[in-house]
């Protein structure tokens, strides 16, 4: 049976001499937080039953027991989607889990499907149907019932089996590669978090500003950002978009206007108003370096262009076109981007000699290197 673990010492024991493999998952809340509260930790060693241990990590000492573990970078990691089990691993544990197996990442890269939640990966490949009762569960409290237990077991009970499947079919599409790769821009992106360099651009209303309203909006969300991750509390409860926009818009040169427009909000956080504007007033180093939030002004028939083609090629190779490329990375290559973050790598090498003649049929500059 499934072991409950609720000592260091007795996790200390139990993965003192590691398997090649583990299956990993954890539970969390993130609902009145900014960081997710580390819940549980499940962990397969292996396929037996008492081979899968339920970690309690809040338990005091129970998270630095864990670490040498997440981080031996002889242990494969064996996970499904993720990226909030990285950061949560990574508030609690002060490491990430690395290297990584993201089966959802493998599953899509291995043309099994796009985006597949855990149940129905598991049933697609192993043909076992698994209970979805406790995903809006309370895994803070103790003691945990019969069916969390069971829940939470079933999350590693399968990683394995997952792995096996998926890795040997990578490895017979050459496409191995490709998921180590994106696994560890994965790790490397929740390692190196420093919040949102750009977080204005994903406002769709910040088009609709000026230069000098969209550098206001900027410096706001940048505070929000900092201010949400000291007091650990989620961003829209410090300062929500449609505010952020509004004091951004006005245009204010007065702590008491900023004030004004608080003080007329229901449900404003009034108290931050002189924090607020200090943000607002107060210019960025790196700000002359923003880029403008834009709307529709791109060219939309080069645009579609470039879908099609993302569209053919994801075809040819069996992959959902947004792991292949999405608008959002199109609409950069637009503005000149270049073959960065996501679009480097084995991305590029398919995408590059298709999209670069669509980029510079219009502009030479757009297809940078």
């Amino acid at each position: 049976m499934t072991q409950w673990i609720d000592s260091p010492d007795a996790l200390r024991a139990r993965i003192a001499n590691p398997p090649e493999s583990i299956g990993l998952d954890t539970e969390f809340i993130r609902e009145r937080t900014y960081w997710p509260q580390l819940a549980l930790v499940q962990i397969a060693l292996g396929e037996a039953e008492d081979d899968i241990l339920l970690v309690d990590p809040l338990v005091p000492g129970m998270c630095d027991a864990l670490a040498p573990l997440l981080a031996n970078p002889s242990v494969l990691k064996i996970m499904h989607s993720a990226s909030e089990d990285l950061v949560a691993f990574k508030h609690a544990c002060g490491v990430l889990p690395a290297p990584m197996f993201d089966t959802q990442i493998a599953a899509a890269l291995a043309s099994v499907g796009g985006g597949m939640g855990y149940q129905k990966l598991v049933q697609a490949i192993t043909g076992v149907a698994l209970a979805k009762g406790e995903t809006r569960s309370d895994w803070l409290r103790r003691p945990l019932s019969a069916s969390q237990l069971e829940y939470a077991a079933d999350d590693v009970r399968h990683l394995h089996a997952l792995h096996r499947h998926l890795d040997a079919t990578l490895a017979t599409q050459n496409r191995t590669g490709w998921l180590q790769e994106d696994c560890a821009r994965l790790l490397a992106t929740v390692a190196d978090d420093q919040g949102e360099r750009w977080p204005h651009l994903s406002l769709r209303s910040a088009q609709f500003l000026d230069r000098d309203g969209q550098l206001r909006l900027l410096r706001l969300l940048r505070w929000r950002e900092t201010y949400a991750r000291r007091s650990d509390r989620p961003r829209s409860w410090i300062l929500d978009n449609e505010l952020a926009f509004a004091l951004a818009r006005a245009a204010r040169a007065a702590h008491a206007d900023v004030q004004a427009i608080l003080d007329a909000t229901p449900k404003a956080p009034r108290s931050l108003g002189g924090a607020m504007f200090e943000a607002i007033s107060t210019p960025l180093a790196d700000e002359a370096e923003a880029p403008v939030a834009r709307g529709d002004d791109r060219d939309k028939k080069q645009l579609r262009a470039l879908q099609e083609a993302v569209a053919a090629a994801a075809a040819e190779l069996g992959l959902p076109e947004g792991l292949l490329a999405s608008r959002r990375l199109l609409e950069a290559l637009q503005d000149g981007g270049g073959w960065t973050g996501p679009l480097a790598g084995w991305r590029r090498c398919i995408l590059q000699p298709r999209l670069t003649p669509l980029l510079t049929a219009g502009d030479p500059a757009a297809a940078s290197v």
